[in-house]
């Protein structure tokens, strides 16, 4: 089985990029299953139930998020109503929503699971804990397990990759953006990356206007960060999975230049 995930979509230079690109990207990388972030896909801040449209007409099948998508006040509605749309799944119990989603495919069931780091984030319950009540919770029913990890902390993000080890089939860091060099598989059979990176235009700030940005920082003051307009590329990897053991046979990075 071949998976392909794609980092954080920046605003509408971030879904014009993948609604464009996406049928491409899969026929190229035989792509069985497609996993996206959206949680940046609103003028850079939550995702709405037509953009979610959007992305599954394109060939999305699930869309994770991590905590900015609580900008919108419906978003409550939306999760309720989407399984396929996830939130962190580490949040307190009452929170809209899930992070644990089921597919089935010709491949077997396959869970994706959303989860957020406590780092210099906010204080939520513990991500690793709560993996292990997911795993539990879904037996040995499972043929794949995709894992996105929603943190600001390269070594946190890190540590549960390594704590997943041999469970997952993959772990991808999203939440700052950048695409790291790390890519690899662990001795457990379970290929990770810190950070997927995002659908972004290049010049900006972690998909955000450079002059807004460095006035937050010259002045200190809580200035409203608005989305980097031009050409986005896509950042994202794909995991080629052993359907028989739920180990990776491979991990690929992908960096994709938009033409619009």
């Amino acid at each position: 089985m071949r998976i392909l995930i794609l980092g954080d979509i920046i605003g509408q230079p971030g879904m014009r990029a993948v609604v464009s690109a996406l049928k491409g990207l899969i026929r190229t990388y035989r792509a069985d299953l497609v996993v996206v972030n959206g949680e940046n896909a609103n003028d850079g801040f939550g995702i709405t139930a037509a953009l979610a449209d959007q992305l599954v007409r394109a060939g999305v099948h699930v869309i994770t998020t991590g905590n900015h998508v609580w900008h919108d006040e419906k978003v409550g509605e939306l999760l309720e109503g989407r399984p396929e749309i996830l939130r962190p799944d580490n949040y307190p119990a009452g929170v809209p929503g899930s992070g644990v989603y089921v597919l089935d495919r010709k491949q077997g069931k396959i869970a994706v699971i959303n989860l957020q780091g406590r780092d210099r984030m906010p204080s939520i319950d513990c991500p690793f804990r709560r993996f292990r009540e997911i795993m539990k919770r879904l037996g040995n029913t499972m043929a794949q397990v995709v894992v996105d990890f929603h943190a600001e902390s390269t070594a946190e993000k890190e540590a549960l990759a390594h704590f997943v080890d041999g469970e997952a089939t993959v772990l991808f860091g999203t939440h700052t953006h950048v695409q790291t060099a790390d890519e690899r598989i662990l001795p457990g059979g379970t290929a990770c990356i810190t950070d997927v990176g995002a659908c972004i235009v290049p010049e900006s700030v972690i998909g955000f206007r450079p002059e807004i940005s460095n006035r937050r920082v010259l002045t200190q003051l809580p200035l409203k960060n608005e989305v980097a307009h031009g050409q986005a590329t896509i950042h994202g990897i794909c995991v080629e999975t052993d359907g028989d053991t739920r180990r990776a046979r491979s991990i690929e990075r992908i960096r994709f230049r938009s033409l619009v």
